[in-house]
């Protein structure tokens, strides 16, 4: 299966141990659209207001690419700044472009309680809890 991991950049140092045994078991896997330059959303930031609404713009349409090329995404949900499985904004409108082309979505961890629960419950995501092997 194609799967696409989606998370915040928070959690870009629990991607490489998790993509290698998506790959062991037989998976292809894409990451992120900044996994390979973290740094590019500040940079855009400090260009000014219009630079970085160009550059959210242009994640926006990349994720929507690729999401369309993938048969699953996996959502890398963990703790952060104290919220239990957090889901941001960007990683929140990558679940929508997944849900509304029909592909898999698998959370790691259960959806986070708050107010995008019942949107994202909406998507019907399957729950993994960490384990890889109900990826299929």
């Amino acid at each position: 299966m194609k799967i696409l991991i989606i998370c915040s950049k928070a959690f870009y140092n629990k991607i490489p141990p998790i993509k290698e045994k998506l790959e062991k078991i037989g998976h292809t896997i894409s990451l992120p659209n900044s996994y390979d330059c973290p740094n590019a959303e500040k940079e855009s930031w400090d260009l000014g207001k219009e630079e970085h609404a160009k550059f959210k713009e242009r994640m926006f349409h990349q994720s929507k690419d690729t999401i369309e090329k993938m048969d699953a995404v996996l959502t890398l949900n963990f703790e952060k700044h104290g919220q239990a499985n957090y889901i941001g904004g960007a990683t929140f409108l990558e679940l929508y472009e997944a849900f509304m082309m029909h592909k898999k979505i698998y959370l790691y961890n259960p959806i986070p309680e708050g107010i995008l629960y019942d949107e994202i419950s909406g998507f019907s995501p399957i729950i993994i809890n960490g384990n890889i092997e109900l990826i299929k």
